[in-house]
């Protein structure tokens, strides 16, 4: 059985172990350790709209539990997040963490909420971090159903998970070795720059008019925060964004939620069999 106190220090998310969020994601670690009898998971993998497929092609899964019954995670609120966090052996023998519970930030219930799986899979001792998500493309080089590498992002929620005197280098912060990686499977994937919104609301065409400008070519309601969350604790970073339909202003129809369903489901197969495949050669 796990102790509370092993984790290691540098996976807190303060340098004070009695933080909030630092208890939070040790009770949460402790409590997945004592339900899965795995001491340590290597890699997590959050999966957004689109990537649930994903989970069945990485190995086997081992165990699956309920988000609500572990410490600091709820219950999803998103259609096509299945409320559960799975633990999978890979076939290279390596153990998964997979977070289907997804927190947003438009949900109110505090970045560290929203940084909370993140910060627990550090805790349960994964180096890697791999985030995905659905998205709107600005990019005219992107079409709906095409999966995009993050290269960088632009976080417009005017906060962070960070707090007090803690300064991260986010130069590097979507692994250029992952990105290698995942190009050395699929030649074809194009990368581009995310710009997470606050949401829940979509963006306005003046809005998307104004992301592009600023230099971006994927729009969406997570995964930054995530992502400073995960390079605080010193994991290694992957973002791969689903494109579910162009952005307002750029495609001529209206946008909405069963669309961004309809289209990770059209395009499940494909990204799942990549996403898989990427993580074996991690």
């Amino acid at each position: 059985m796990m102790n509370e106190n092993s984790i290691d220090v540098w996976a807190l998310p303060t340098s004070h172990e009695d933080h909030p969020a630092a208890v939070a994601a040790r009770k949460a670690a402790k409590f997945i350790a004592e339900a899965t009898d795995v001491q340590k998971h290597d890699i997590a993998l959050t999966l957004g709209s689109g990537w649930g497929e994903a989970a069945s092609l990485i190995g086997e899964t081992t165990h699956v539990m309920d988000a609500q019954e572990i410490p600091g995670f709820h219950a999803s609120a998103v259609a096509g997040h299945p409320g559960t966090i799975s633990s999978i052996l890979t076939s290279s023998g390596k153990r998964a963490l997979v977070i289907g519970a997804r927190t947003h930030f438009y949900e109110n219930k505090g970045v560290d909420a929203v940084v909370h799986g993140v910060r627990t899979a550090a805790a349960a001792g994964a180096e890697t971090m791999i985030l995905t998500n659905g998205c709107g493309g600005l990019n005219p080089s992107y079409s709906a159903g095409m999966p995009v590498l993050i290269s960088d992002h632009i976080n417009a929620t005017a906060t962070s998970p960070l707090q007090g005197v803690h300064f991260v280098d986010l130069t590097d912060l979507y692994s250029p070795r992952i990105r290698e990686i995942a190009r050395s499977i699929d030649d074809s994937l194009l990368e581009g720059v995310y710009y997470q919104a606050p949401g829940p609301h979509y963006e306005t065409p003046a809005e998307i008019k104004m992301m592009a400008t600023l230099g971006a070519d994927l729009v969406g309601m997570s995964t930054a925060l995530e992502a400073i969350a995960a390079r605080s604790v010193g994991m290694e970073v992957f973002g791969i964004s689903l494109v579910t339909n162009m952005a307002a202003g750029i495609q001529e129809t209206a946008l909405n939620h069963e669309e961004v369903i309809q289209a990770g489901k059209d395009a499940g197969p494909r990204i799942s069999r990549l996403l898989a495949d990427i993580i074996e050669k991690i």
